[in-house]
């Protein structure tokens, strides 16, 4: 069974990583997901890149801060919009494998932990 799994990713000026970053979601073998992205008010063209990515795709959910926040805050803003049965967290600077969320689903559906 497919569950929703919400993707959470703070941004705060990863204009350097954050193609990369949303790339390794967009290549995903399990595609029931949406990705939140708070931009922590960017000075660099963050919000440029994530806009371009979220205007092509309808899976990736944005959020503009206006005032800097902070990465758990960002995140808690990214949570408190979340549709997901899952939640995984995933840094603007950071990487997953393709076949990274259907081992975890796959891993939790064998019953290892209570969902």
């Amino acid at each position: 069974m497919n569950k929703l799994v919400s993707i959470i990713v703070p941004c705060y000026n990863s204009s350097k990583f954050i193609c990369q970053c949303i790339d390794s979601v967009l290549i995903q073998s399990y595609s029931n997901w949406e990705m939140l992205i708070v931009d922590d008010c960017s000075t660099d063209n963050s919000r440029d890149l994530i806009l371009k990515y979220s205007q092509r795709n309808k899976k990736i959910k944005t959020f503009f801060l206006e005032k800097n926040v902070g990465p758990a805050e960002a995140r808690n803003i990214a949570i408190s919009n979340a549709k997901g049965k899952y939640i995984a967290f995933l840094d603007s600077d950071d990487v997953w494998r393709k076949h990274k969320l259907e081992r975890q689903i796959n891993f939790m559906n064998l019953g290892n932990i209570k969902s």
